[in-house]
């Protein structure tokens, strides 16, 4: 399979930075092809500009529409055709990055913004007119996993942690990000007390990816709700016989079947 790692980790010395080395030389000695995104070492720029599109500095810009514009016409920026060439290549997706102020990194939010415009990420149209989002679009068909490392412990994002639920922190990059573009989204892989690791914390977390890298296309996927499986109604509102009584970003993952 054709892998992309995008790594967002200002020091290849760090704990991300020998997780990141073990696990590309493991997904590559079990015959996958990895392609690595290293956005600190590629000094990659995280800030959307007129010079992504080639746009006239003399006119107003309106994003979406300059985006697509240089999509369709092929003047986007180098930086930017080439990832989203990475991209297409893919069968899944990997963000490694440290949880920071309860998000990624902002070189791999700019990764995001100015990669997935519309046309690539957004703005995907079928043949009825309807738009594509939400378990369908562009990237339908691949995998998405996070790889994350953060400082505090793992019991202050469980489900009553005082942090919340790490499902619930990640929600924007894995429900919106990864389930709007189409990509089946994994668990993510938390790597807790980072800040306090020892070799023998080390050698467990090492496992750990190293085991869910292994099940990278046999796990079974968080089960986001399809936009257009018939759980909403005409205005993307969730129907009020599913979840019943229920609020907030829970209610968007479906149940487990009801086992007989």
């Amino acid at each position: 399979m054709n892998i992309l790692w995008v790594f967002a980790h200002p020091e290849p010395r760090s704990l991300s930075g020998s997780l990141r080395d073990t696990a590309l030389k493991s997904l590559a000695d079990a015959g996958h092809t990895v392609e690595e995104s290293d956005l600190y070492a590629m000094g990659w720029n995280p800030v959307v500009d007129a010079a992504d599109y080639g746009h006239n500095l003399a006119d107003r810009m309106l994003v979406a529409t300059a985006s697509s514009t240089a999509l369709r016409s092929g003047t986007l920026a180098d930086d930017l055709a080439t990832e989203q060439e990475k991209l297409r290549r893919a069968d899944a997706v990997v963000l490694q990055f440290p949880l920071w102020w309860f998000s990624m990194p902002a070189i791999l939010k700019g990764w995001v913004d100015r990669v997935f415009i519309e046309g690539f990420g957004y703005g995907i149209r079928n043949p009825e007119g309807g738009t594509r989002r939400y378990g369908d679009g562009l990237m339908a068909g691949k995998r998405a996993l996070i790889v994350t490392t953060m400082g505090g412990s793992e019991h202050t994002v469980a489900p009553r942690g005082i942090n919340g639920s790490l499902d619930e922190l990640l929600f924007p990059i894995q429900h919106g990000f990864f389930w709007y573009t189409g990509m089946s989204v994994l668990p993510p892989v938390l790597i807790p007390s980072a800040d306090r690791m020892t070799e023998q914390g080390y050698t467990v977390a090492e496992k750990l990816v190293a085991r869910r890298l292994d099940q990278l296309f046999t796990d079974e996927p968080i089960a986001f709700r399809h936009q257009n499986g018939g759980d909403y109604d005409a205005r993307f509102v969730l129907e009020p016989e599913l979840s019943p009584g229920e609020s907030g970003l829970r209610v968007h993952v479906a149940p487990p079947p009801v086992r007989e």
